[in-house]
């Protein structure tokens, strides 16, 4: 199997994205090999982190607006110009629980990178 791509997610619950992270790769083991390599739990630490792990992916939790998921967005692309880069709808979380989630990740995942 090809190197392993490497996914910061961007999250200000931790222990959140410890737990449904797995769940996604999970469902996309069998096409691609993603390790999660780190998570942001504040917005002013995405810079360092995307620097220093260099990821070839990126999510943003469901709890930054628009807004703030486009800025995250943009920066890691400044930075990272080869990363690809998701944003879980803001509120999918709490509208509609966890495990809609793991299945918009699982579904969207494989566009955002083969795109």
């Amino acid at each position: 199997m090809a190197s392993p791509l490497l996914l910061v997610t961007v999250n200000n619950a931790p222990e959140r994205a410890r737990r449904l992270i797995p769940l996604v790769l999970a469902n996309l083991s069998g096409q691609y090999n993603i390790v999660h390599a780190a998570n942001v739990a504040r917005l002013s630490d995405v810079a360092a982190v995307v620097e220093a792990v260099q990821p070839d992916l990126l999510c943003c939790a469901s709890m930054w607006t628009q807004e703030e998921s486009d800025n995250v967005r943009k920066l890691a692309k400044q930075l990272v110009p080869k990363v690809k880069t998701a944003a879980i709808p803001h509120g999918l979380q709490i509208e509609k629980g966890p495990n809609a989630v793991v299945d918009f990740l699982t579904e969207e995942l494989p566009h955002v990178l083969n795109s």
